[in-house]
């Protein structure tokens, strides 16, 4: 008699259990179901395009990187092995942009050089610049970059251009390489006042005793930077043709816009390199 009442409440039990689970079957199938993004195909695809830039040629590698493989695997062999970036896929692409901002940064004192003090030899070979230019050590210049900044910040960062810019200062030496760059302010910032900003800085532009660089009109005469006499024929284009210069001061511009133009031809090289410096960026300015 036992066992039949222990049977019976087994089988109650058990009968109990189904309708349970029928029940909760039922409710679950009237929910609407969640999808979620489709995570295994997102990383097939991330998985594709890097084994795309590992296996890429040289031509694609500088269409996608702007270098060729081995100096992209180089630099990201530094980053490794100093610890400056770390492989990770969990990390957003905004944040990991601003990892690499950083690790760039880190490069500075090897990718950025100071320069040595030595008469540069493009000026020491030349009869037109030496001995007159012999203490120059390069040719510094602004930039304009375009930035995205919100609207209420819109009218400092526009300034001569039609877009919202920020104002680049930059130094470079007569091989086409920067020596010092400053970036930050607002598209409507003076030279002058960048300039002034920058050689007021413990980490500014460094100007060795008795030497100079070329400026521009926008610059005033300083020591360490020489500017062209100003209401005098500057520009190579004004001396075209057989518009010869006529008096000294209009020779000594033509011989200064002729050194100081390499400042110009490093902008549009690097410009032309890196096109994102000339569209408009996905990145907000802060970054």
């Amino acid at each position: 008699m036992r066992l039949i009442i222990q049977a019976a409440a087994l089988i109650s039990v058990i009968q109990a259990w189904g309708m349970f689970m029928h029940q909760r079957v039922v409710r679950r199938a009237g929910r609407p179901l969640i999808r979620y993004g489709p995570l295994f195909p997102r990383e097939q695809e991330r998985i594709q395009n890097l084994n795309y830039i590992y296996n890429c040629n040289d031509v694609e590698a500088l269409w996608m990187l702007r270098m060729k493989r081995a100096a992209f695997a180089g630099l990201v062999e530094t980053f490794r092995s100093r610890g400056l970036l770390q492989d990770s896929i969990n990390t957003s692409v905004e944040e990991y942009f601003k990892q690499v901002l950083f690790a760039i940064g880190e490069l500075r004192g090897e990718v950025i050089r100071i320069p040595s003090g030595q008469t540069p030899p493009k000026i020491r070979g030349s009869p037109r610049w030496y001995p007159y230019f012999k203490d120059c050590i390069g040719a510094i210049d602004g930039t304009h970059v375009t930035a995205r900044v919100s609207r209420s910040q819109s009218a400092a960062y526009r300034g001569r251009k039609h877009y919202t810019s920020q104002n680049v200062l930059a130094a470079v030496d007569f091989d086409l390489k920067f020596t010092y760059v400053l970036a930050g302010w607002e598209g409507s910032a003076h030279d002058t006042n960048i300039l002034t900003d920058s050689m007021s800085r413990p980490d500014g532009i460094n100007i060795p005793d008795g030497k100079f660089y070329l400026g521009d009109a926008g610059y005033a005469c300083r020591p360490g930077i020489l500017p062209p006499f100003r209401k005098t024929r500057y520009h190579l284009n004004e001396f075209s043709g057989r518009n010869y210069p006529r008096t000294a001061q209009e020779l000594f511009n033509l011989r200064h816009s002729s050194l100081r133009v390499t400042v110009e031809r490093a902008f549009g090289a690097l410009k032309n390199r890196f096109k994102i410096l000339d569209q408009k960026p996905f990145h907000p300015y802060s970054t």
